[in-house]
């Protein structure tokens, strides 16, 4: 081991990512929330493509990037779109996505130190996460489904999830490899 390492292990010296006694600055929860984020982003649309899509025919596979519009504005407003829908859709997908992931990597840390595995917390985080994301969607709009359908609430969970876990393992990594530096 160099003198160099030394130094960055025995907590002097720490690099802009983490502060003093291993607890990760702004910077790098920005970056492991952004990343995780993105990645539980794409992945849940995996999922919605091949189960709400593929198996259970809910909708087509276009409609996947426009539903967050609908959603959010109501069926009119997507429609009145247009293509722009897709985008809106898109971006309304991402900044949530990116949103949840920052929250998660500000909050991980407190449940690392306390021994927790992050696929654990993610499992709860994925239900706060859908009862969250559906309130405000019943507060926006009038466009949504069922929420005291069995078979709406438990895919919202599956679908959600899908999104956390990664999120959860992502940060989980990113903010490890910040703090061995």
């Amino acid at each position: 081991m160099d003198g160099n390492a030394s130094v960055r292990n025995s907590g002097y010296g720490q690099d802009a990512g983490t502060q003093a006694g291993g607890k990760p600055g702004l910077h790098a929860i920005l970056r492991a929330g952004i990343a995780g984020g993105l990645t539980g982003a794409v992945i849940i649309w995996i999922y919605e493509a091949l189960i709400w899509v593929g198996a259970q025919h809910l909708m087509p596979l276009a409609g996947i990037p426009r539903n967050a519009t609908g959603l959010v504005f109501g069926k009119a407003v997507q429609d009145g779109l247009g293509i722009w829908a897709y985008f809106l859709g898109t971006a309304i997908h991402f900044v949530f996505a990116i949103a949840w992931g920052v929250l998660f990597a500000a909050i991980w840390p407190y449940f690392r130190r306390r021994g927790y595995e992050a696929t654990f917390i993610a499992l709860f985080y994925a239900i706060l996460a859908w009862i969250v994301m559906h309130v405000a969607i019943m507060i926006a709009s009038t466009n949504h489904p069922n929420y005291y359908d069995p078979v709406v609430i438990i895919g919202g969970f599956m679908s959600h999830f899908c999104f956390t876990v990664p999120l959860a393992l992502v940060v989980k990594r990113l903010l490890a490899t910040d703090r061995a530096r």
